[in-house]
């Protein structure tokens, strides 16, 4: 008999109980019932005393079973008994695989309760009600024979009755099963349980503790962007928008057994994992979770000293359950048709430094799970990557985005109330960025929603402290009801808390978590149970490897973790006569990190503040933007520093690609600050950085996600592309009509702007149709280069572009952007237009007398040359391929120069050419010396010595280095 059988005989679960009527008893007494096959855990203090054997819960649920009549069930283990045998058979409830049990005859009358399991540790008292059971009783109706699940109640037998063999959803009986499929259907099922318990308790507010939402009730989708790259690239890249989280695993461009989802802190990274798991226990319609046999999801914060995947699945999604050890784990996982494993939290991984090999670097490198599709969230990127993987990325919240969150977890279709919400944010302009993260935004509509008292705040640190203070009103009123622990602790005095707090986060490597025991030790436990029950603190289960299980304890969020540690650096610098040099205080502290621990701390203490400005002044430059933000924090108002935003716009803002999200974030909230205020930003300039123009939201979108949502006060935008070294594998940027013209009407002070670089794409014409009348009016300058290098300029009177300048080209070394290049140069001696100027770029073979044309080190020849005005025969110095010799014969330069009619100089740069020692003057054709083009070329063994033909006499005469001319812009 197998143990699944053995398991399930052991109840009788409606059997006679103390309390319950016989009439009541009789009643069940001929009902069969279902089995589901759950995860063991329990309570220790809900383990009866007499319990000395290893045996499982039993719980009939709600739908078919009146618990208020219910007092429990015997605790009589059925299978005592002799003589009576009971039949298992298992049913196929749509995904559900589960056991149908038919009652001995001598099990009717008796009187029987479960025998409770074994006591587990669990992560808290939610899930712990949620989880104690392994076997779930489903009771229904049945007759003669059993009701067809899902079919309509029989008319009741008073006798029991044998049902049918029902088919397991594998297609046998139970007792036909193997036991590895049985283990495997087990194992199925403790997964749904322990996803159920995790994505049933979303908290959007930490503090409000009996408020619990399922995931799919409050999840709302943020931006998505991916970077459609064919191996893993570290540095920003170009990134593309997805629509939803749901083409993460079907989107072709993604395809990879390999993913990583980055995202800030709050973006919603873990709240994304719960939605995938809901998605997989629920077959949501259209998910690509629907179809997935097993997916195994764990917290990578939980796996200290884990050095087996398979141990953490059995610990913290079995239960450590005896029936399935780690070698049966590694089969199912292996062996199912299709399988996914998420490892959420790759920045909060205890053993990320570890010089110890464990499976969680192994499946990163590929070397495990090769085949099974793997996601990683994370802050940033592992130091170990397998080259497939994949990058996508969470952007946070935007307007749509926190419209719907309002709607779907707040206010409901109340109107009024959403647009009082999001008044308030508009009266709030300072924390306009902090609400792009979304959990901070989630608290920030509730707090505002529910607090009529809400205020306008005139910096961060002072909705902070007002954040931090609905936490410890909220507790106070929850103690003042009957039967409630009664906290007494002063809010204002977390000395102990803020030094915690300032030592883990300046660590070189951050681990912002405590054991239990030891923070409860230090913190005292009166004052560590008062911040657990706000919600500041949050406990956690652990169970490292060969150690028993323990409790760790976090942050409810990075930022409050920053918030303590500010009060402990406002308390250093504050001490009389303190000599702590800053450069060692802030060490590790790095700006981009840990901005608002300066910004905090400059908003805590005026006095200290003017140390910290004057520190970051030294390490960050005078004008560095966060610099600016830390002194909002320390005037407490934005009026203190309209000085120094409007000399700051005076000038040429600049967003670089290369700065970090934090220096784009302070600029981007400066830039609000001066709409705001109506000051005029003289130029803005977008270097590398620009994605797109959001119609919908009227914003301009980074590269980084971050977006400027406020820019009506610009005067000039320019916008530069990027080179084909830093542009990888782009397609171009395509900037649409609407686009265009979206971009135009939001930033209303607009003159001009400038596309820089062959990057973008604009519409070929804007019909007049579409252009309002005050555009036309405004007569913006509006210009950009294509990809031949000329440059347009729209005409506003029919919406075309007209050009402004002849195009250059170069033609590069790689072969297939040399077949680009040609194509795009034959486009345009086929037109008529002028080329101002070709340059070879460490290509050129030699000239094709015969065939009239230039043949490239691939073997490609360039037949487009008539209209070209300087050619730059580009050398090999410096790049590791110098050929030994490239002879340029009399016949070879005279047959170009012929060739190419409408040539007015040529260079030959590099030493490794070698022309001819003169052109004898009966070869020189009368018309080469009339139209007395320029040729001159750096003898091979002078270095620097460049030598231009005299046309008089065909000798080559020393002259001065002869500087480009023309601008040549690469083609990417």
């Amino acid at each position: 008999m197998s143990w699944l059988q053995r398991a399930a005989r052991r109840y009788n679960p409606f059997g006679g109980t103390s309390g319950r009527s016989s009439s009541h008893s009789s009643q069940h007494s001929h009902q069969s019932d279902i089995l589901h096959i759950q995860r063991p855990l329990h309570r220790a203090d809900e383990i009866a005393p007499s319990t000395s054997r290893d045996e499982s819960m039993i719980e009939v649920t709600d739908d078919h079973y009146d618990a208020s009549t219910d007092e429990g069930m015997s605790a009589t283990d059925p299978m005592e008994q002799t003589g009576n045998e009971e039949r298992m058979d298992s049913v196929c409830t749509g995904d559900d695989w589960v056991l149908q049990r038919h009652p001995r005859p001598n099990e009717l009358s008796q009187d029987t309760q479960p025998i409770p399991g074994p006591s587990t540790s669990s992560h808290s008292v939610e899930h712990l009600r949620q989880s104690q059971r392994l076997i779930g009783y489903q009771a229904r109706a049945s007759s003669g024979s059993p009701n067809p699940v899902g079919g309509a109640a029989c008319s009741q037998s008073t006798e029991p009755t044998e049902g049918p063999h029902t088919m397991t959803s594998l297609g046998k009986p139970l007792h036909r099963l193997t036991e590895k499929q049985k283990k495997k259907l087990f194992f199925i099922e403790a997964l749904k349980t322990r996803y159920k318990v995790d994505y049933d308790k979303v908290q959007p507010i930490p503090y409000i503790k009996d408020r619990l939402y399922c995931v799919d009730k409050v999840y709302v989708e943020g931006g998505f962007e991916f970077m459609p790259t064919e191996q893993v690239t570290r540095g920003s890249g170009s990134w593309e928008r997805l629509e939803s989280y749901k083409p993460v695993f079907s989107d072709q461009r993604i395809q990879s057994v390999r993913r990583i989802i980055e995202g800030d802190p709050g973006y919603g990274k873990t709240t994304l994992t719960l939605q995938f798991a809901y998605d997989w226990c629920n077959r949501v319609e259209g998910s690509p979770m629907r179809d997935v046999e097993v997916l195994i999801l764990l917290r990578m914060r939980q796996l200290s000293g884990i050095r087996s995947i398979y141990r953490a699945i059995e610990v913290y999604l079995l239960g450590s359950d005896p029936r399935v050890k780690e070698a049966d784990i590694a089969a199912i996982i292996g062996e199912s048709k299709s399988a996914i494993v998420i490892l959420d939290g790759y920045d909060e991984y205890p053993d990320q430094h570890s010089r110890r090999v464990t499976d969680i670097r192994r499946i990163l490198k590929l070397d495990l799970f090769a085949n099974t599709p793997v996601i990683l969230t994370t802050r940033y990127l592992p130091g170990y990557l397998a080259p497939v993987t994949k990058r996508v990325r969470l952007t946070g919240f935007d307007e749509i985005a926190r419209d719907e969150y309002i709607r779907k977890a707040v206010v409901g279709e109340d109107e009024i109330a959403l647009s009082s919400i999001k008044a308030r944010l508009k009266e709030n302009p300072v924390l306009e960025d902090l609400c792009q993260v979304p959990l901070v935004f989630v608290m920030f509509a509730h707090i505002a929603h529910e607090n009529k008292d809400f205020q306008n705040f005139k910096s961060v640190t002072e909705f902070f402290q007002y954040m931090i203070r609905c936490f410890h009103e909220h507790l106070k009123i929850k103690s003042k009801e009957l039967n409630t622990v009664r906290y007494s602790i002063d809010e204002n005095e977390h000395a102990a808390l803020d030094k915690l707090a300032f030592l883990a986060i300046s660590q070189e490597n951050q681990q912002i978590t405590w054991r239990r025991t030891g923070m409860r030790k230090q913190l005292g436990r009166d004052f560590y149970e008062t911040y657990l029950a706000s919600g500041i603190l949050v406990e956690e289960e652990v169970v490292p490897e060969r150690s028993s299980r323990g409790v760790e304890v976090r942050f409810y969020h990075k930022l409050f973790c920053e918030w303590y540690a500010a009060h402990h650096i406002v308390y250093i610098l504050s001490q009389p006569g303190q000599s702590v040099p800053l450069n060692e205080l802030f060490r590790h502290m790095k700006p981009e990190d840990v901005q608002y621990v300066y910004r905090f701390a400059c908003g805590l203490n005026r006095d200290v503040s003017s140390s910290i400005l004057q520190y970051l002044e030294k390490s960050q430059g005078r004008s560095n933007r966060f610099t600016l933000l830390c002194l909002l924090e320390q005037s407490g108002d934005v009026k203190g520093i309209l000085g120094n935003v409007r000399d700051m716009c005076s000038q040429t803002v600049n967003i670089k690609e290369g700065d970090n999200r934090m220096l784009q974030r302070s600029t981007i909230q400066l830039l609000d600050i001066a709409a705001g205020h109506g000051i005029l930003v003289s130029s803005l300039h977008l270097d590398q950085c620009f994605s797109k123009f959001d119609v919908t939201n009227a914003c301009i979108v980074l590269r980084s996600g971050l977006r400027l949502t406020n820019p009506k006060t610009l005067k000039v935008l320019r916008v530069s592309g990027r080179t084909r070294e830093t542009a990888g594998d782009s397609k171009g940027i395509e900037v649409t009509r609407e686009e265009l013209l979206g971009l135009f009407r939001t930033c209303g002070a607009l003159t001009e702007i400038r596309f820089e670089g062959r990057e973008f794409l604009l519409p070929h014409s804007v019909p007049t149709e579409m252009i309002p009348p005050t555009l036309k009016t405004r007569n913006i300058i509006v210009s950009y280069e294509d990809r031949r290098g000329m440059i347009h300029q729209l005409n506003w009177d029919d919406g075309h572009w007209q050009t402004t300048n002849e195009p250059s080209l170069r033609i590069p070394q790689e072969e297939l952007d040399q077949k680009w290049a040609l194509e795009e140069l034959a486009k345009v001696t086929t037109d008529g237009i002028p080329v101002s100027c070709i340059h070879l770029d460490r290509c050129f073979s030699k000239f094709d007398v015969t065939n009239a044309c230039i043949v490239l080190t691939s073997g490609l020849r360039v037949t487009s040359l008539k209209t070209v005005k300087v050619l730059n025969v580009g050398g090999f110095t410096g790049t590791g391929a110098i050929p030994s010799d490239i002879e340029v014969t009399r016949e070879e330069l005279l047959g170009l120069l012929q060739t190419c009619e409408t040539l007015e100089e040529i260079r030959f740069e590099g030493r490794e050419y070698s022309l001819p020692l003169s052109i004898p003057a009966e070869l020189m054709p009368p018309t080469l010396k009339t139209r007395n083009i320029k040729v001159s070329y750096e003898r091979r063994r002078k270095h620097g010595v460049v030598h231009q033909l005299n046309w008089d006499d065909g000798q080559w005469q020393v002259s001065q280095q002869i500087q480009t001319h023309q601008p040549v812009i690469h083609i990417p």
